[in-house]
């Protein structure tokens, strides 16, 4: 329980330091806002800030959807070719080594609809994680076990199915993990790179906006949001895998 509660109390010993030492030196807010401005303006700004988060939780949750998709099914393409994985894996490799900042200019060129270039920005963050630790773990099947299973005749779909799936869950479970993470990342990165404005807005455009207008405090509210937005999407995935592992009979504790 104290090992639960240890990261909340750090916490807060933190935000009161960072409150008291503004005062105490007389920090004016335009250079370094407090806990206390920051969330009067999180609550005074929260119906703007809430539709920003909403827009870009979207992003980055179907990207990430999206990368489980794609990245499972060419993980199980590989799994069943060594000779295609030897041929397109550096490709994955290099697009996952690419600085997305840097190529998210020219996939809005390239792509007429902002939002569809936010989500492919966002899933080549996503997809490398993924597909990584998928084929990791589909090749980490006991060879003793994918012996027996030959030995029985057993087709390849069924040694997939039977063996080398349940072998790679903790490790597509663990790249989905920081996936969940890399995909909000991504979605805010193109969102910085896009600037655009709107309804529609993500939470990096309100972080531009207030910065042009010097609102320091609002700056500060929205960076709070897309924090707390990123631990509970690691949270919650961490929910899944451990709920998953013990249903497989391991556990992570």
């Amino acid at each position: 329980m104290t090992e639960r509660l240890a990261p909340a109390l750090l916490g807060i010993l933190v935000l009161l330091g960072w409150e008291v030492g503004l005062r105490i030196f007389a920090v004016p807010p335009w250079i370094l806002p407090g806990p206390a401005a920051i969330a009067e303006a999180l609550v005074a700004d929260w119906p703007l800030l809430f539709r920003s988060l909403l827009a870009t939780l979207r992003v980055a949750l179907l990207a990430l959807a999206l990368a489980v998709a794609a990245g499972v099914l060419l993980a199980v393409i590989f799994a069943q070719s060594r000779w295609l994985e030897r041929a397109l894996f550096p490709y994955a490799v290099i697009l996952q080594v690419t600085p997305i900042v840097a190529i998210a200019p020219l996939i809005l060129i390239w792509v007429d609809s902002v939002t569809v270039a936010l989500l492919i920005c966002a899933w080549i963050v996503a997809f490398f994680p993924i597909l990584s630790n998928t084929v990791l773990g589909l090749n980490s099947a006991d060879p003793n076990l994918r012996d027996l299973f030959r030995l029985h005749g057993a087709t390849r779909w069924q040694t997939l199915r039977l063996l080398r799936l349940p072998s790679a869950l903790p490790f597509f479970l663990a790249g989905l993990r920081v996936a969940g993470g890399l995909a909000l990342i991504g979605a805010v990165v193109a969102e910085f790179v896009a600037g655009a404005g709107g309804a529609g807005s993500g939470l990096a455009f309100r972080i531009l906006e207030a910065g042009y207008q010097l609102r320091i405090p609002r700056m500060f509210a929205a960076l709070a949001l897309i924090s707390v937005a990123g631990i509970l999407i690691f949270a919650a995935l961490g929910w899944v895998q451990r709920r998953a592992l013990r249903r497989w009979g391991t556990s992570e504790e």
